[in-house]
């Protein structure tokens, strides 16, 4: 019997696993576009999705989650964590459209934790 790998179940584990691939970087949605750290942003064409992790409670719908890993243009790789009930600093229709705008490397590579 082949061995079985450990999977990532909560999203404090794939947390976990970013930082030790030092991809730990939280990205922020501004009016301004994607910024880490408000110094430079980036807009929808100069990102891409490259992983996308779903989380959804067993008992508790407010425990659903989605974890956007993202590329930017300069080679930084970071993430978005958002609740399905979208808490932002900006209006969610901007948010939301934001993010649809990104492009997706690989929509295949959806995984959903539950």
């Amino acid at each position: 019997m082949p061995d079985e790998q450990k999977q990532m179940t909560t999203l404090s584990e794939v947390l976990n696993k970013l930082e030790e691939r030092g991809q730990a970087n939280e990205f922020k949605v501004t009016d301004k576009g994607l910024t880490l750290d408000e110094n430079k942003y980036f807009q929808p064409s100069e990102l891409k999705i490259i992983k996308t992790y779903r989380f959804e409670g067993e008992s508790n719908p407010d425990d659903e989650s989605i974890l956007f890993l993202i590329e930017a243009s300069d080679n930084i790789i970071g993430f978005i964590v958002d609740a399905y009930g979208v808490y932002s600093n900006i209006e969610p229709e901007k948010y939301i459209r934001f993010i649809r705008e990104i492009p997706v490397e690989d929509r295949d590579e959806q995984i959903i934790f539950s």
